[in-house]
């Protein structure tokens, strides 16, 4: 009996033994990466048609203002300029950076009446300063919108859209820039309108990563716009829409010529582009 016992207990050791030495593990493993895409992201609230239409004699003296017509909200990952460019399918031939001519009215063409009317007549108005070339190369005063409308009807001011015939080939140094400019130290940094940030004073329609947009027109009576006959006349105006990418200078009516634009339909095209730079 006790022979028994004794082999029951060997057999006992040699399994504990083995089951300690023995444990079995499998495994399976799942490659996690992480794929960071940059963000430009812009939106745009409000009309995408801003119709000026001049049937009162008013309206011919002291223009039309069309207010907070466009709001653009910003997120980005990325650091990012943003600019505004006046376009037509004009601006791309011969003709220069003129305005788009659909309809015209009356039985015949007069000798002093022209359908070049240059893209530059419109105006634009951003809502808060271009806080990058602040930043940087110093706020101008003419290479934004920023400034208050001119309350001449004779002069061209400081906001007359940047218009060109590569709307997608950014603005050199000194031309006009919602946000952000030519230079890499004009950049906004990344960021977002919905969200408190090291680069934002606030949220929302506060921050840097919001702006409205105002739009004006003033042709004076009688309608007379600038035009590339007028280069001379208007002091070397530089809308007289030869080359791309001009803003212009100097008198905006000529006062010695009759030239005037012809009534009838005219279109552009506005694009506000987000590049990052």
């Amino acid at each position: 009996m006790k022979k028994v016992i004794l082999s029951i207990a060997v057999v006992s050791a040699i399994l504990a033994g083995t089951n300690a030495k023995a444990q079995l593990i499998d495994e399976q493993n799942v490659t996690v990466t992480m794929d960071l895409q940059p963000i430009l992201q812009l939106n745009m609230n409000g009309s995408q048609n801003i119709d000026f239409v001049f049937d009162q004699i008013s309206e011919y003296v002291g223009g039309i203002t069309q207010y907070g017509a466009t709001n653009l909200q910003v997120s980005s990952s990325v650091s990012w300029d943003l600019y505004a460019a006046g376009f037509s399918s004009a601006a791309v031939g011969s003709t220069g950076l003129v305005w788009d001519n659909q309809v015209v009215y009356g039985e015949g063409d007069g000798t002093n009446a022209v359908t070049t009317l240059p893209l530059t007549l419109l105006e634009l108005h951003q809502d808060k300063d271009n806080s990058g070339l602040a930043a940087s190369t110093g706020d101008s005063g003419v290479d934004d919108y920023f400034s208050p409308f001119f309350t001449s009807v004779t002069s061209i001011g400081a906001n007359n859209i940047y218009a060109t015939s590569t709307p997608y080939v950014r603005p050199a140094a000194g031309s006009k820039y919602i946000a952000g400019g030519n230079a890499s130290s004009d950049a906004i940094v990344g960021g977002t309108y919905l969200v408190l940030n090291t680069a934002g004073t606030s949220v929302g329609a506060n921050s840097l990563y919001s702006y409205t947009i105002d739009y004006r027109i003033i042709p004076g009576l009688p309608a007379v716009f600038p035009r590339a006959s007028e280069s001379a006349t208007n002091g070397g105006n530089s809308n007289n829409m030869s080359g791309a990418g001009t803003e212009g200078a100097g008198a905006l009516n000529a006062t010695t010529t009759t030239l005037y634009a012809r009534p009838g339909v005219y279109t552009m095209n506005v694009k506000y582009i987000l590049v990052e730079n």
